[in-house]
C-alpha cells in the first residue's frame, strides 16, 4: 500500500461577518442569479464581495483568460477577504492552470469551494499548491436555491469542527462492502479524467476517491473509469464514493425501450475487483437538491456494509480563525 499523501495546508476557519470573494473562473454568469445567491451568503452572516469585471464575457467565458487568471489571484492575495466561492462551473477553468501565478497564491491559502469543471482548480491547489480545498456549493446554482445547499456540512467543513460524520443521503447505497481510511480527494469524473497525461494529472493513491458527474450515458461512465484504471489511478486508492449522478442514463432506444440495466451494475464491472469499499449516491456537485460540501485532502474514513454508509472526516478542514 502506497504511503498516505502529505497532509496539506488547512486555511483559516470561516466567521460570521468575514468577506467572501466571488469568482468566476469558467463560465459566464447572469447578474440576477448571482445577486440571489449573494444574498443567501448575507442571510447567513457573511459579507460576499466580487468585481463588476465578473460579467464579462468572451464567448462563453467570464472574460478573457486574463481577468480570470487576475481576478483568482486577487481574491488570494487580498487579506479582507477570507473565503473564495466560485460563482458557477461551465468550461474553462482548465485555461488558468498555466495562466496562475502559483506562488501568490500558496503563499495565501484560503477556503476555496466549487465543483465541476472547477475540479481542475481543486486538485491543482490540492496537489501542487498543497492545501485543503472544498468541493462544494457554487454562488449562482446552490447558494440562489432554497434548498440548494446542505447547511450542517458547509458549517463543520468551514469552520473548524475537529471531527465529523457526514450526513448522506437515504439514497446513498452500498456496492462493495469495507472499510478504509485515507485523504479524501476527487470531483467530476470527466474533469478528472481530462487530467490524465497532462502536467496536472491528479494523484490517487492513498486517497478515498470521490467521483461524480451528470448526464453522462452510463457506456460513457464505463469508459472514463476504464481510462482511469488503465492510467493506474486506482492502484493504492484505498475506497471509493460515487456522486448522485443525475441523468446518468442511456437514452431510449428506436424501439422506445429503457436501458436493462442499472448504472451500479456498469460502475461494478470496473471497480468492483478492486477489493475496496465502494458506495453510490453521495450528494455533492450536480445534485437535485442541498449540496454538500466536502473537504479535499484531510483525513477521512468510509465504511460501506450491512446497507449503509458512513463517511467521517476525521480532523478539522481548517485552522482556528483567532490564530490569524
Amino acid at each position: 500500500m502506497p504511503p498516505t499523501p502529505t497532509p496539506r495546508v488547512k486555511p483559516h476557519a470561516l466567521r460570521n461577518g468575514d468577506k467572501i470573494g466571488i469568482v468566476a473562473p469558467a463560465s459566464n454568469i447572469r447578474r440576477d442569479a448571482l445577486e440571489a445567491g449573494c444574498q443567501t451568503l448575507r442571510n447567513l452572516g457573511y459579507a460576499p464581495f466580487y468585481f463588476d469585471s465578473i460579467f464579462e464575457k468572451d464567448v462563453y467565458f467570464a472574460g478573457s483568460l486574463d481577468r480570470r487568471a487576475r481576478e483568482l489571484e486577487e481574491m488570494f492575495i487580498r487579506d479582507d477577504v477570507r473565503a473564495i466561492i466560485c460563482a458557477r462551473g461551465g468550461y474553462g477553468s482548465n485555461y488558468l492552470l498555466r495562466a496562475l501565478d502559483l506562488e501568490k497564491i500558496k503563499a495565501h491559502p484560503k477556503i476555496f469551494v466549487g465543483y465541476s469543471d472547477l475540479t481542475s482548480l481543486l486538485t491543482y491547489f490540492s496537489d501542487s499548491a498543497g492545501f485543503v480545498n472544498f468541493h462544494g456549493p457554487m454562488v449562482n446554482k446552490d447558494f440562489g436555491s432554497v434548498t440548494g445547499i446542505d447547511l450542517q456540512s458547509w458549517h463543520n467543513a468551514v469552520s473548524g469542527m475537529s471531527k465529523w460524520t457526514v450526513d448522506v443521503n437515504p439514497e446513498t447505497t452500498s456496492l462493495v462492502e469495507g472499510f478504509a481510511e485515507g485523504i479524501f480527494y476527487g470531483g467530476c469524473l470527466s474533469i478528472l479524467v481530462a487530467s490524465l497525461g497532462t502536467p496536472y494529472e491528479i494523484q490517487t493513491g492513498g486517497t478515498i476517491l470521490f467521483l461524480e458527474d451528470v448526464a453522462a450515458k452510463p457506456f460513457q461512465i464505463d469508459r472514463m473509469l476504464m481510462q482511469l484504471k488503465l492510467a493506474g489511478q486506482f492502484t493504492g486508492v484505498r475506497g471509493i464514493i460515487f456522486g448522485e449522478m443525475r441523468d446518468c442514463v442511456q437514452n431510449k432506444s428506436v424501439s422506445g425501450k429503457d436501458q436493462g440495466y442499472t448504472l451500479e451494475e456498469v460502475i461494478l464491472r470496473v471497480v468492483g475487483d478492486l477489493g475496496v469499499p465502494v458506495a453510490f449516491g453521495l450528494r455533492s456537485g450536480h445534485v437535485s437538491e442541498r449540496n454538500i460540501t466536502l473537504p479535499l485532502g484531510i483525513r477521512a474514513s468510509l465504511q460501506v456494509g450491512g446497507g449503509t454508509v458512513q463517511l467521517n472526516f476525521l480532523e478539522a478542514a481548517t485552522t482556528p480563525a483567532d490564530l490569524c
